[in-house]
């Protein structure tokens, strides 16, 4: 039965579109559900929700479908696919943007590349715009800029009862507030608008060692950030070189330890903050100024691989702690798409924090082991150590976490990533907006959970 009102496609298995249309980012997500409504409007998601409720279908909401839990389609029921909502309206004179709820970063970064206008976006720009967005939003020019929730003006949403909201400033406050981070707990998102900063250079420098070199790099990069400019973002990762024309043919293929400056300015510039990681004498570099848009596809994650990932975030990141993350290195299947990353926080990422529930700010620093592998056979040890990262870093742990990064660890893991306080005041907003907790399938906040 064709849900009332829907004017989309809808399909089911069986049909010619039905497996693709399924398929998630994590290859370990193989789930059939019983319909897939491709929405091209508020109006579709308005009538598809209505119908998925009244039959008693769990929903869940698929955009970029990047969550590594696979959030973005079940079992059985009923997928609410957005990818056709994927519209980006930009207004170069108010430097805003209007970017429907299917929308992936590469589809926002390109469309602002025209006007040098962006915000921070995700580091993988196949990644959806919504999902990034709600649950926080950690890109590379964040210690600039913010994360992608500190642009966010406006969300169009409609609700588990089919309403269509606005959430702004003005109008539904709470839920505005509850949107800068609770993630898909509210409702779908059809629209979202940002607030844009325009930025006219930006600059990628990457570095490539052996693994062997990576405590006295992670050790100079620390202290570089001490007192590094805010328009210097990036990380250091342990991965599989790769075949690029800036690694030597040696260590292509390889384990080895890349230093990345993601820099909101010229090359000049750039090489200048960075030269303390140039003295380090890398074996292969790459340094240009590119448009935005290119910056952020250069480290992209290649899509058909196992998932699994999880973060620590760090008050501190001692010699003691450096170590214990380049040994756990070694453990990192290789080769493989797999990362083992950290990266600097502070900054805008602090300074914008304000009131919004988001209790991770105040880290330092953000451990990201983030798994991608092809064998079936090495899950067990992929999610060994992914996990063994995390707990070598307890000792220096906030004990916060940026829910984006984690897959699902447990409930008091959810609190964490938004502290105890704000986890009840969601509570209370998710009781008013969703109070049978349909839209489930995310990192949950449990109606009246305290």
């Amino acid at each position: 039965m064709r849900p009332t009102g829907f004017g989309g496609v809808l399909l089911q298995a069986g049909d010619t579109e039905y497996d693709a249309a399924r398929t998630v980012f994590n290859a370990m997500v193989d789930r059939k559900p019983a319909m897939i409504a491709r929405c091209e409007s508020a109006a579709d998601v308005q009538a598809a929700v209505r119908y998925g409720v009244e039959n008693e279908l769990e929903l869940a909401v698929r955009a970029g479908g990047h969550a590594v839990t696979g959030a973005g389609v079940s079992d059985s029921g009923m997928v609410l696919d957005l990818r056709r909502m994927n519209s980006v309206q930009i207004d170069p004179f108010s430097r805003l943007a209007r970017v429907g709820g299917g929308a992936i970063w590469r589809d926002l970064d390109r469309a602002g590349q025209r006007y040098c206008l962006l915000t921070t976006g995700a580091r993988v720009p196949s990644a959806g715009v919504a999902g990034v967005t709600l649950g926080g939003g950690s890109g590379w020019l964040e210690r600039k800029l913010g994360l992608s929730s500190d642009a966010l003006i406006s969300v169009e949403l409609v609700t588990a009862d089919g309403r269509l909201l606005i959430a702004d400033e003005t109008k539904n406050t709470e839920l505005f507030w509850a949107l800068h981070g609770g993630g898909g707990n509210f409702g779908v998102a059809t629209s979202l608008t940002f607030r844009l900063t325009q930025v006219v250079t930006t600059t990628l420098a990457l570095l490539v060692w052996p693994m062997a070199a990576g405590p006295s790099v992670l050790r100079a990069y620390r202290d570089l950030l001490e007192g590094a400019p805010e328009e210097l973002g990036g990380g250091v990762m342990f991965l599989t070189a790769p075949r690029a024309g800036y690694v030597p043919e040696g260590l292509q293929g390889q384990p080895a330890v890349l230093a990345v400056a993601a820099y909101a300015g010229g090359v000049d510039e750039a090489r200048e903050v960075f030269a303390p990681m140039y003295a380090l004498a890398p074996e292969g570099q790459f340094i240009a100024e590119l448009p935005y848009a290119d910056l952020q596809a250069a480290l992209d994650s290649p899509a058909g691989f196992r998932n699994y990932c999880s973060a620590e975030h760090l008050r501190e990141f001692p010699d003691p702690a450096v170590l214990a993350f380049c040994d756990r290195a070694r453990e990192m299947i290789t080769p493989s798409p797999s990362q083992q990353v950290v990266l600097p926080w502070g900054g805008a990422v602090r300074r914008s924090a304000g009131d919004w529930p988001q209790a991770y700010r105040d880290a330092e620093w953000v451990a990201h082991p983030f798994g991608a592998w092809a064998d079936p056979c090495t899950d067990a040890q992929a999610i060994r150590w992914v996990r063994d990262v995390c707990t070598d870093l307890e000792p220096w742990s906030t004990g916060q976490v940026y829910l984006n990064f984690i897959g699902y660890e447990g409930q008091d893991r959810v609190v964490a990533g938004f502290g105890a306080a704000n986890y009840d005041r969601l509570a209370r907003v998710k009781c008013e907006y969703d109070p049978e907790n349909v839209f489930h399938l995310n990192q949950n906040i449990e109606p009246g959970w305290r």
